[in-house]
């Protein structure tokens, strides 16, 4: 059996980068490690640095063994959402499906994609 894990691919993951007016810099952040950011004077900068500090984060991971986020590019969904809300939205909604004349299922996927 391989126990080798597979070094994803530092530039699949989510970066954000965004000025900061707070730090009167630009911050990069990024949706699989939200406690990593980096500061810089320019937008390229700020990314560049984030991707080098990922990059090494990722190495410790892996060099501990711990697992390591794969990337939301990368991942596959089944296009399954289950949700609970209260009782008199269910109602609502599905009141709502029955005078658009679709499923409830349809009518909240439609929302959703709003």
């Amino acid at each position: 059996m391989d126990n080798t894990i597979e070094r994803p691919a530092v530039e699949h993951y989510r970066y954000s980068v965004e000025w900061s007016a707070t730090d009167g810099e630009f911050v990069a952040t990024i949706a699989e490690f939200p406690s990593l950011s980096w500061l810089a004077a320019t937008q390229i900068d700020a990314l560049r640095g984030l991707e080098y500090v990922v990059t090494s984060v990722i190495d410790d991971m892996l060099e501990s063994g711990e697992e390591v986020p794969e990337p939301l590019a990368d991942r596959t969904y089944s296009g399954r959402v289950n949700l609970r809300v209260d009782p008199a939205i269910h109602r609502k909604l599905a009141a709502e499906a029955l005078r658009h004349g679709t499923s409830l299922n349809a009518y909240a996927a439609r929302l959703l994609d709003q």
